[in-house]
């Protein structure tokens, strides 16, 4: 089912409201961020199993710098799986004021709407 004139054009002012009110969500929506994410997330699995690896070398050496080493690099690359690693959630948190603010926009336009027709 094709859109009217009238939808496209007010589709595409609700697209620019969105980009200007939250481009960070509008860039993990998009992917960018997403790729931006994947990348640090595969670096912190890797810090992990790389320090489980020295750790564990550094253990069966018998030198505790080593094994120290290993746990301190294991620790950052668990850092980084966990803030990076995002599961049903766009981006970081929005604040409730700029979220009730764009509802507040994208449900008067729809008023609007409904009444002129």
């Amino acid at each position: 089912m094709a859109l009217s004139d009238h939808e496209r054009k007010l589709l595409a002012e609700m697209e620019a409201a969105f980009e200007q009110e939250d481009p960070r969500l509008v860039s993990t929506l998009t992917g960018s961020a997403r790729t931006k994410q994947g990348s640090l997330v595969f670096y912190g699995i890797f810090g992990v199993l790389a320090g489980m690896g020295i750790l564990f070398g550094g253990l069966i050496a018998k030198l505790i710098v080593v094994g120290l080493l290993g746990f301190v690099i294991a620790l950052v690359g668990a850092f980084f799986i966990f803030t990076n690693f995002s599961i049903g959630r766009a981006g970081k948190r929005m604040p409730k004021a700029k979220k009730a603010k764009w509802s507040d926009r994208l449900e008067g336009r729809w008023d609007r709407r409904n009444y002129d027709n």
